[in-house]
């Protein structure tokens, strides 16, 4: 642990952001890091809980609580707190391939199961563990750990988000020929296309794109499996491979005029955003702006969250934010949630930059003008989202991202190709522990699995996968679980 009475002696500091009118007119990172000398008296307040929730446990259903990869939190904040910032950032790399990763976009469950956020202040663990990441990175400590002999087997895996690097970075470190097909121009997925670069610069993908190639993975880019790379192929010529594909089928809203151009899911839209700030080539489509516009964001999650600030970037007239589910409460009943993840409501930094919200709102038609959406016409819904009459209200909008979360993987090539079993949300079924699909060689985790999630949840997917994947392959395993 930190200092004993840490806790009792600093109260809770935090990372603070630019000015809005300053971080608006950028692209990059704009989360200002603590100084060292605070990060470590941040490290000083983690007690000696009895039992750390912060670092992952499990509930009488057998439910993860606290942080999905089991990072040792109490351990790297001690480590921290005295300063030995190399063998925390080793401690922290043994559970967790990308901590600088989810020390920028993680949720952070595992503040939500701190111990001293029964009093709303819980350690700042998202902000230590990525001022971890970020030094080790920095004084050289992320080295490719290559294999010391190699097992002659060889794995396919297909996707190169978090999951499927997750997956390839441990098989790879276990000695086997890790192959890594990926439709895009570069690896990364979401990390890449989706998270806008005002909260996460690529730079942070490429390094441990570089790792592991060190390391001994092949990547192959444009290589859509199921499209132009025959999913058949792949198990004929491989031992094992891996779908971590993620679930890419967006959620549709098929109302009256959804036809008329300016309505676009948030993944037509983002990824082009994250093309034009990393200058990669445009895919071959009519670019989708938000400069000179009223933007209507529909859906109030995190990609809902990453449309707004990206559009008020892009020089957006106005930018209003419609969720159907209801309010939620400001703060959450600490004795009835604690230490599982609260509904409450959260406001992002992107939120903070001029949306306007508005909850329990349901899209009853759009309507337009040459073929071009220019209104929409809502309605308050009840509590079985049915429309309430009398409170009906238009909107006006030039601009529509639909931002309601993903149902299932895209079942079109790959998986109709490969014949899979379906669990009854249309996800790749696959258990937690073998990771294995109806087909015995071929595997599953991430949101090609267990449905859209957050990229912590896919580091642990991808590392879980891996271990059942070496030990299929080799009758046993080393790699963690």
């Amino acid at each position: 642990m930190g200092k004993i009475t840490g806790f009792l002696e600093y109260e809770r500091e935090d990372r603070d952001y630019e000015p809005v009118e300053e971080r608006v007119k950028h692209w990059r990172e704009f989360m200002l890091p603590l100084p060292e000398a605070d990060t470590r008296t941040q490290a000083a307040r983690c007690m000696d809980c009895g039992i750390p929730y912060c670092q992952g446990h499990t509930d009488a259903s057998g439910a993860p609580r606290g942080c999905p990869v089991n990072n040792q939190i109490p351990d790297w904040n001690d480590l921290v707190y005295r300063g030995n910032w190399e063998e925390a950032a080793r401690n922290l790399h043994s559970t967790n391939n990308f901590p600088e990763v989810t020390g920028r976009v993680c949720p952070a469950p595992c503040e939500a199961s701190c111990t001293l956020n029964i009093e709303d202040n819980p350690v700042s663990i998202k902000t230590i563990e990525c001022a971890v990441a970020d030094r080790a990175i920095a004084e050289g400590w992320a080295k490719p750990e290559p294999p010391t002999a190699k097992t002659g087997k060889r794995v396919a895996i297909v996707g190169a988000g978090p999951a499927g690097m997750a997956c390839a970075q441990q098989l790879a470190r276990a000695g086997h020929d890790v192959h890594v097909y990926d439709k895009y121009a570069k690896a990364g997925g979401l990390l890449r296309y989706g998270i806008p670069d005002f909260k996460m610069e690529k730079h942070h993908v490429d390094k441990r794109v570089a790792q592991m190639e060190a390391e001994g993975v092949t990547f192959h880019y444009g290589a859509h499996v199921g499209v132009n790379v025959p999913a058949e192929k792949l198990v004929s010529d491989y031992d094992a491979i891996v779908l971590a594909g993620g679930a890419e089928k967006g959620r549709d809203l098929p109302i009256p005029a959804r036809e008329l151009k300016g309505i676009h899911f948030a993944m037509d839209f983002l990824p082009q955003q994250n093309r034009r700030v990393s200058g990669e080539p445009q895919e071959p489509v009519e670019p989708i702006l938000a400069g000179g516009k009223h933007v209507v964001v529909i859906g109030g999650g995190d990609t809902g969250s990453d449309c707004i600030g990206t559009s008020f970037r892009q020089g957006a007239l106005s930018v209003t934010n419609f969720e159907i589910m209801p309010q939620p409460p400001d703060k959450e009943d600490k004795m009835l949630t604690w230490p599982d993840w609260p509904l409450k409501l959260r406001t992002s930094s992107s939120h903070e930059e001029g949306a306007e919200r508005d909850f329990a709102v349901g899209t009853l038609k759009f309507s337009g003008e040459n073929g071009v959406v220019k209104t929409l016409h809502c309605a308050k819904v009840d509590s079985k989202f049915k429309p309430i009459p009398g409170t009906e209200f238009d909107v006006k909008a030039d601009l529509v991202l639909l931002a309601m979360g993903f149902v299932h993987p895209v079942h079109e090539g790959m998986i109709k190709a490969l014949g899979l079993d379906l669990d009854p949300r249309g996800n790749v079924k696959a258990d937690t522990l073998a990771y294995r699909s109806s087909n015995p060689k071929v595997f599953a985790c991430g949101d090609m699995r267990r449905g859209q999630s957050l990229v912590v949840w896919a580091i642990r997917e991808g590392r879980q996968a891996a271990h059942a994947v070496d030990k299929v392959l080799m009758g046993s395993t080393m790699l963690p679980r």
